[in-house]
């Protein structure tokens, strides 16, 4: 592959902490997304904001504002992130899709493009700048915008399931389902409004567990030992 997107929960950057960072974490992933960009695959980034915050969880407060800090959750991440990636060697660009002073630049495709050609590491912060929209649909989103061959979804769990492997130790790991399959059975790979523009777009995925050794660069280079997301 030539051009992917990345999308890195939360949850797996923080390691057994469950909250923050876990530093070794983040610096085997850029140690490994480093390996794949000096094989010539261009990568954009996409990162849930789960290990600060989850709005949906929340009661409290209104879902928009909610949705806010996730957002800002996810600016977070991806400068936290960034910056491990620039010490191992990594150039890195930070689009959101509002602006947030100097911290970032604002997002446009033009500017993802020439940035992704220049060999940088594009992250993609702040979700798509909307309420009641995922950072799944924000990752299908730009997958589809910058054509990336394929969404690699790298998650705390190995692949997709027939159920949840944490309750279900029989459990059944597919090696390769469609989208439609996916949500038909509810099984939470991504959520509806992500499947149906990944569906309309036809942008597989590959699911895999981000903690196996040498993972990402697996994925990239087609080394499948997890699931694969038809259309």
């Amino acid at each position: 592959m030539k051009r992917v997107l990345l999308k890195l929960s939360g949850e797996a950057l923080a390691g057994d902490k469950k909250m923050g960072f876990d530093e070794p974490t983040v610096q085997a992933v850029a140690a490994q997304v480093k390996e794949v960009m000096d094989g010539g695959v261009e990568v954009g980034i996409v990162i849930g904001g789960g290990n600060f915050w989850r709005g949906r969880s929340s009661k409290a407060i209104n879902r928009s504002k909610a949705d806010q800090i996730g957002m800002l959750a996810t600016v977070m991440n991806c400068i936290y992130v960034s910056e491990i990636f620039r010490s191992c060697g990594i150039e890195t660009e930070i689009l959101t899709p509002f602006m947030i002073g100097a911290f970032t630049k604002l997002y446009s495709h033009d500017l993802a493009e020439e940035s992704l050609r220049a060999g940088k590491a594009v992250f993609f912060a702040g979700g798509t700048g909307h309420p009641y929209f995922s950072t799944d649909t924000a990752t299908v989103l730009r997958a589809v915008e910058i054509e990336a061959e394929m969404i690699l979804l790298a998650k705390s769990v190995d692949g997709v399931y027939d159920s949840d492997p944490k309750d279900n130790p029989n459990a059944v790991k597919f090696s390769e389902i469609s989208i439609a399959e996916v949500v038909e059975k509810g099984l939470g790979v991504v959520d509806g409004a992500a499947a149906v523009i990944a569906r309309e777009n036809k942008m597989p995925m590959l699911v895999f567990g981000l903690n196996g050794e040498n993972s990402i660069i697996n994925a990239a280079n087609g080394k499948i030992d997890g699931t694969v997301v038809t259309v």
